[in-house]
């Protein structure tokens, strides 16, 4: 990773002078005639990471009769596994792109409003994933100079956002998946329709931009347009950051509706979607093997993180400022997979609830304490989602695994790594009891 100049828009020592005209003059003028809001899937955030995998590579790439038999038979561990390219760790850029008005080319002048760097394990059969936000402030190459992460692909493409994250973080990226973002709504509609537990009600209407939102808390099966409606819903106190989160949880329903039964029936439609809407430089054996690791991640074993930092407006625009120190941290542990084996004596939590998990909060904190966990920090979270929060190095994956041995209220949370983000106190971890779990 590049020094703190990076994060803080200083100008590179020999970075070249002279104004470039081309292809940014373009890309400026096109991005001031669309809305903001005219793309309801960015920030798909980390959980696309099996969403574009298992989607891809199984209902596109993976069209052999025999591993679609084997679906159907419910034999999913009898799937080979031998990547083509040995058993190192790969780094697999995942990107979600919008549209850039109806009738233009899908790849071309799009911005990545999705942006995930995934790192696969094959030896381990584990994935880490950090999403990037699109508003991260970052250096592009060729003569751009300062720009937010999210304009490189619509003024160098894939090839410039490549070099981009390659060079502000210091890795080597393998291959890329990109997927549409109007992609999300066809795949919905093939679906007919996708299980959702939607965590505040949300109104808004924008009568310019014909959007009108009006979804009640509480279960839903959303419909296509009420995806669209739901992804682009951010009129609350978390803005961006709050949107982002919901798609999370989006696409751990998708996940799950993709894994039923009645789904096989539907997969013509699912191809055809994946065929106009993903692009990819992977061979269709590389996903077929992906595919076959896919199916043995445990989705509470991954460990999914955000890059650190903080929101900073120069002028009227609004940039996410990374934090050198924390940054790095997040990339050698989740990229370079850095351990740390040390124990401490005594580990301390938070915990968060909503106030229907009150009693479920104070039951977790007797059993954390019986275990030698001082829980330092009891909160009030308007999430309806769970999670265990890790902000200590000493608090890694293995320990998570062994926690949930010896406390089971622990189990079945998403594992976020974030090491500044402190929502009670200054603790070693942080349990969220959501609602809907």
């Amino acid at each position: 990773m590049r020094d703190s100049r990076s994060y803080k828009g200083a100008r590179r020592p020999n970075s070249p002078r002279k104004r470039v005209q081309s292809p940014y003059e373009n890309y400026r003028g096109r991005r001031s005639r669309r809305s903001s809001g005219s793309s309801f899937g960015r920030s798909l955030a980390v959980m696309a990471v099996l969403f574009f995998i298992v989607l891809g590579a199984i209902l596109f790439f993976a069209n052999g009769d025999l591993l679609i038999s084997k679906l159907k038979k419910g034999n999913n561990n009898g799937l080979d596994f031998n990547l083509p390219f040995g058993p190192r760790r790969e780094n697999i850029l995942l990107l979600g792109v919008d549209s850039n008005g109806a009738d233009s080319d899908l790849w071309v002048g799009t911005r990545t409003d999705t942006i995930i760097l995934m790192n696969i394990d094959p030896r381990t059969k584990t994935v880490n994933a950090i999403s990037i936000p699109r508003d991260s402030k970052v250096y592009l190459p060729e003569g751009m100079g300062t720009q937010k992460i999210n304009a490189a692909h619509a003024i160098g493409g894939i090839k410039m956002t490549i070099k981009t994250i390659e060079d502000t973080l210091g890795v080597k990226i393998d291959r890329y998946i990109m997927f549409h973002d109007e992609g999300v709504r066809a795949i919905v509609k093939a679906l007919g329709g996708v299980d959702i537990y939607v965590e505040k009600n949300m109104k808004y209407d924008d009568y310019a931009g014909k959007l009108h939102i009006n979804i009640s808390k509480g279960k839903h099966h959303l419909t296509d347009r009420d995806v669209v409606e739901y992804l682009r819903f951010r009129h609350d106190a978390m803005g961006d950051i709050g949107r982002t989160k919901r798609q999370q949880w989006f696409l751990r329903g998708l996940l799950a509706d993709l894994k039923k039964p009645d789904t096989l029936v539907k997969i013509p439609k699912l191809v055809a979607v994946v065929h106009k809407y993903v692009k990819t430089d992977m061979t269709p054996y590389e996903m077929t093997q992906y595919a076959s690791l896919a199916t043995h991640f445990d989705m509470d074993n991954i460990e999914i993180a955000m890059l650190p930092g903080a929101p900073n407006k120069h002028g009227y625009i609004s940039y996410w400022i990374l934090d050198p120190d924390k940054t790095q941290q997040v990339i050698n542990r989740l990229i370079y997979r850095e351990k740390f084996d040390g124990m401490k004596e005594e580990y301390t939590a938070s915990i968060m609830s909503t106030s229907q998990k009150k009693e479920d909060a104070e039951k977790l904190k007797s059993e954390l304490e019986e275990n030698g966990i001082k829980v330092i920090c009891t909160g009030t979270s308007s999430s309806v989602h769970s999670q265990f929060i890790a902000h200590s190095k000493y608090v890694t994956i293995d320990y998570y695994a062994d926690l949930k041995k010896q406390v089971p209220k622990v189990k079945s949370k998403q594992f976020v790594y974030e090491p500044a983000n402190y929502l009670c106190a200054k603790s070693d971890f942080t349990v969220v009891l959501g609602d809907e779990n």
